[in-house]
């Protein structure tokens, strides 16, 4: 199979082998591994993230790795500018770009543009977020099919993050968000891609889960949290929605013991390992799906 002109891309829900996998494809097709996770951008959460070790960027080289202050806000139209530059940079040295990660809006923005809506005010965006609140999501939902008759059959009445989303941009805006969505332009075409989703077996992922979570305490996760919080953060940061930081910070504060410290992560890992799942099922269904078996006939043809 002849992938030396296409950007891979490796999507999966967490814990799924992705980095192990892209780094076995890498030797083999002479590729560089291009970071497409929100989370482990940042240089202060190593653990907390599941960010590759020291031996596998000696392996082989890796970007967009731990580059990123906490302190700082990070979007995923910054994600894709340096994206953008690293595939050029990684293509002009004949070698193959392979972008992995679990976050499904990066590679959205990758595979189908940026949607380049104005930037809303934040004191306008958390009306809408009162509102939804004080309404429900139901009752929301009503009131936005109403005010934006194009979202109908678009969007899930209970994704409250979409329908808030979608309200505000109509409000704001006076166009719906799938009319800026139609507008959207982007610089790759759909042959430039070849795209790999990991879909493992549900009760082995939720084994590898615990396992993941049990060598992250270990690895010394209660520290990592610690020096987090000496961090000052100002505003709503990403970062502080890292899966972990809640659970350690109630051990620390001798609420929880070590044990449910691991349940409780291991719950939300899951948790969001099925929200990748889902994400995938509405928004890849062009992806190749591929289990560990396919993943290892597919390593053999090279």
């Amino acid at each position: 199979m002849d992938l030396k002109s296409k950007i891979i891309l490796i999507y999966g829900p967490t814990a799924s082998g992705k980095s192990n996998y892209a780094i076995k494809l890498s030797k083999k097709i002479k590729g560089e591994i291009i970071n497409a996770d929100s989370m482990q951008i940042y240089k202060e959460l190593k653990i907390l993230s599941a960010r590759p070790l020291k031996k596998d960027y000696q392996k082989i080289k890796h970007h967009l790795y731990g580059f990123q202050d906490v302190k700082k806000n990070f979007s995923t139209g910054d994600w894709l500018k340096l994206v953008n530059k690293k595939i050029l940079e990684i293509k002009r040295q004949k070698k193959i770009p392979i972008v992995v990660g679990g976050t499904g809006l990066y590679f959205k923005a990758l595979t189908d543009g940026l949607v380049n809506i104005p930037n809303i005010p934040k004191n306008f965006r958390e009306k809408i977020r009162k509102l939804n609140k004080k309404l429900g999501n139901k009752k929301f939902f009503l009131r936005l099919k109403k005010l934006d008759p194009l979202i109908k059959n678009k969007i899930n009445p209970s994704d409250s993050q979409r329908t808030i989303r979608a309200y505000e941009v109509k409000l704001y805006t006076k166009r719906s968000i799938y009319d800026w969505f139609k507008n959207t332009k982007n610089i790759y075409q759909k042959k430039d891609f070849y795209k790999i989703y990991i879909d493992f077996p549900r009760e082995e992922l939720l084994k590898r889960i615990n396992i993941r979570v049990q060598k992250m305490i270990k690895n010394g996760l209660v520290s990592e949290v610690k020096r987090f919080n000496k961090i000052r953060l100002h505003g709503d940061k990403m970062s502080k929605k890292a899966i972990g930081i809640k659970e350690v910070n109630e051990y620390l504060q001798k609420k929880i013991e070590i044990e449910d410290v691991i349940e409780k992560i291991s719950i939300k890992t899951r948790q969001y390992a099925k929200r990748q799942r889902t994400w995938a099922n509405g928004n890849m269904q062009d992806w190749k799906k591929m289990n560990p078996k396919d993943l290892n006939k597919f390593l053999k043809n090279f």
